[in-house]
């Protein structure tokens, strides 16, 4: 990929505070949600209830499409990315333990907070992007650009 694509992509993943997950819930039908994530690049990571929908509905298909937008004003400045990815639970205390740390880095005492409100067990994943269109007005209205595949894997 583009080093400057990549790197519009990921300033995109790191001002957002949350984006919308779609899921395929087992009869097919979609499920949008909203989660609050963590990245370190382009890895995205997301923690849902471990009883909620969410999580049975990626038990039985990995498959996600995830948008990003970032807050604006007037359209000319409406920035953000629309992606196919895969999602995988993170199982290792090495990977449980990476994603906490971005998670307390990116939202400074939330974490805690939330952990010590009595919620049921939280479980965590990760999001490997395939396909994303980055969309940006500032470069004309309606622009978008697309990388996929190995462009999007790491160097």
């Amino acid at each position: 990929m583009d080093a400057a694509l990549k790197a519009r992509i990921v300033s995109v993943i790191e001002a957002g505070q949350d984006l919308t997950l779609a899921t395929l819930r087992p009869d097919g039908a979609p499920q949008a949600t909203t989660v609050s994530y963590a990245s370190d690049g382009l890895d995205i990571y997301f923690g849902c209830g471990a009883q909620s929908q969410k999580a049975r509905n990626l038990a039985h298909d990995s498959r996600v499409s995830l948008t990003i937008t970032l807050p604006y004003r007037v359209w000319d400045e409406i920035r953000g990315i629309s992606a196919f990815a895969r999602a995988r639970r993170l199982e290792t205390p090495d990977e449980l333990a990476r994603a906490g740390a971005l998670f307390l880095k990116k939202f400074p005492g939330e974490l805690e907070q939330h952990l010590n409100s009595g919620v049921g067990e939280m479980i965590m994943f990760r999001l490997t992007l395939e396909i994303v269109s980055l969309l940006d007005y500032a470069r004309g209205f309606g622009h978008t650009e697309l990388a996929r595949g190995e462009e999007l894997a790491p160097a």
